[in-house]
C-alpha cells in the first residue's frame, strides 16, 4: 500500500498527519463521485473485518446492537435525534425506501428536477409508474438563484399538485446548491411530501441535514470519507412507514431499529462511519477542512479556467448556488453531449494523462465537474490545465471533423 500524508496545517505535537493510500502517479481531482479513504479508517474497518471473519457467529449475533450504537454515535455527529435516523447502503437504498412506503393502492405523482441525481430520478419515475401515477421533471436553469428556484418550483408544485417532491440539496451533474429548506417548507404547505437527496452535504456543509424534510438521505463515503457502502436516512416523523430495502429477521422491530438488522451483509463501513468522521475532524478540523478546499478548488478552478480559454469561449458557467468542494467548467467542442458520452471520457481520459476526472451532462451540454479534499494540491489543477485540457481540446478537434466519441481505452 502506498501511503502519503495531507498538509493538515498541524505540527507533529498537535495531531497525526492525515494519510491516503491514493496511487500518487494518478492526479485525483474526482473525489465527490466515490470518496476516498484515510489510511487508519481503513485500518479500524480491517481491524472489525478481522473480528467478523475471527468468530462469524459471535459477530452476527451481536451485529445489531453494534448497528444500533454506531447509529446513535452518528446521528450525534450530525446533529439529529437517533430515534429519526437509519443507517443504509447509500443515498439510492435510501430513496428505495422511502419510494417503497409509498407503494399502495392510490396513484403516487412525483416531481423531479432536471437537475437530479439520474439512478434516483428513475426510482422516482418508477415508483410513478407502479402506482399509476404521473412524473413530472421541473426545468430549473443551470445559473438560477435560490430565490429563482424557490419560484419555480412553487409554481410547478401549485400547478401539478405532486404527492411527492424529490429535490438535491448539492447537484451531482451540476455542482450547485438548492435552497432545500425553503423548497421543503413550500412543499410541506402545499401538501406534498418532500425528499431531500444530500448525497454530497455530508462533511461539505456545517450541518448537512435539512430539517425541513420530511426524508432525508445523505452519503457518508463521499466527503465525510467513510468506508463506501455508508449513508443515513432520516425521517422527519417517526418513520414506522419505512422499512428496509432488504427485510431481515427485525422486520417486526419498530423504526429504525429493525434497520439494524442486515443479516449477513458486511456492515463494517457503517461501524466505520463515526471514526472516520472524527478522524478528519481531530486531525485537521472540519471548519479548517471546509475552507482549505474550496479555496484550493477556487485557485485551482481559475487555473484549469485559463487553459480552457485558450480553446474555447466562456468556459465557466454561472450554476447559481456554488456550494463547498465542487466546481463545474464547460467541455470544448461537442465532448460529453450525452450523459453517455460524458461518462464514456472517464477511463480514456483517465488512461491517457493519469487523471482522473469526473465528466458530466446537463442539457446537452458537457462539463467537467471538479472536487476536492485534503490530500489536493495545486499542483493536481495544474497538470489538469497543462496535460488534461490539450486532451480535451484534441478530442474537441477530432470530433468536429469525425464524431464525438473519444479514443477507446487502451489495452
Amino acid at each position: 500500500m502506498t501511503v502519503f500524508a495531507a498538509d493538515s496545517g498541524r505540527s507533529a505535537e498537535t495531531g497525526p498527519a492525515l494519510q491516503w493510500s491514493l496511487d500518487p502517479c494518478v492526479t485525483h481531482v474526482n473525489h465527490g463521485s466515490f470518496g476516498a479513504v484515510p489510511v487508519a479508517v481503513q485500518q479500524e474497518q480491517a481491524r472489525l473485518r478481522q473480528l467478523m471473519e475471527a468468530n462469524p457467529v459471535r459477530w452476527f449475533a451481536s451485529l445489531a446492537e453494534r448497528i444500533g450504537e454506531a447509529r446513535v454515535d452518528m446521528a450525534g455527529l450530525l446533529g439529529v435525534e437517533a430515534a429519526h435516523s437509519a443507517f443504509v447502503l447509500n443515498a439510492s437504498a435510501g430513496a428505495s425506501a422511502v419510494f417503497n412506503s409509498l407503494l399502495g393502492a392510490r396513484p403516487i405523482d412525483v416531481m423531479v428536477t432536471n437537475h437530479g441525481y439520474g439512478a434516483i430520478s428513475m426510482g422516482a419515475g418508477r415508483l410513478a409508474r407502479r402506482t399509476g401515477g404521473r412524473a413530472v421533471t421541473v426545468d430549473i436553469p443551470l445559473g438560477a438563484t435560490a430565490d429563482e428556484a424557490l419560484d419555480i418550483l412553487t409554481d410547478a408544485v401549485t400547478r401539478h399538485r405532486p404527492t411527492l417532491l424529490v429535490i438535491d440539496q448539492i447537484t451531482s451533474a451540476t455542482a450547485r446548491a438548492f435552497p432545500v429548506d425553503r423548497i421543503c417548507a413550500m412543499a410541506r404547505e402545499h401538501g406534498v411530501i418532500s425528499l431531500v437527496d444530500g448525497a454530497h452535504a455530508p462533511g461539505m456543509i456545517a450541518e448537512p441535514v435539512c430539517r425541513e424534510a420530511d426524508y432525508w438521505v445523505g452519503n457518508l463515503h463521499k466527503f465525510a470519507c467513510a468506508p463506501r457502502g455508508a449513508a443515513v436516512l432520516v425521517a422527519r416523523g417517526d418513520g414506522q412507514e419505512l422499512d428496509p430495502v432488504i427485510d431481515s429477521w427485525g422486520a417486526h422491530q419498530p423504526f429504525p431499529e429493525r434497520f439494524d438488522h442486515t443479516g449477513t451483509l458486511d456492515t463494517t463501513a457503517w461501524l466505520t462511519a463515526p471514526f472516520a468522521w472524527r478522524h478528519i475532524e481531530e486531525t485537521v478540523g472540519w471548519d479548517a477542512a471546509r475552507k482549505q478546499t474550496a479555496e484550493l478548488l477556487d485557485e485551482g478552478t481559475e487555473i484549469v479556467a485559463e487553459a480552457l480559454g485558450r480553446v474555447m469561449d466562456d468556459p465557466v458557467p454561472d450554476v447559481g448556488q456554488p456550494v463547498g468542494a465542487l466546481r463545474l467548467l464547460r467541455l470544448p467542442g461537442g465532448l460529453g453531449a450525452d450523459h453517455a458520452a460524458a461518462d464514456g471520457l472517464r477511463v480514456p481520459f483517465s488512461d491517457q494523462v493519469r487523471i482522473a476526472c469526473a465528466f458530466a451532462n446537463f442539457e446537452g451540454r458537457g462539463y467537467l465537474r471538479l472536487s476536492a479534499h485534503l490530500y489536493n494540491s495545486i499542483r493536481d489543477y495544474q497538470h489538469l490545465a497543462t496535460a488534461g485540457v490539450p486532451l480535451l481540446s484534441q478530442w474537441a478537434d477530432s470530433s468536429r471533423r469525425v464524431s464525438p466519441t473519444p479514443p477507446p481505452t487502451r489495452a
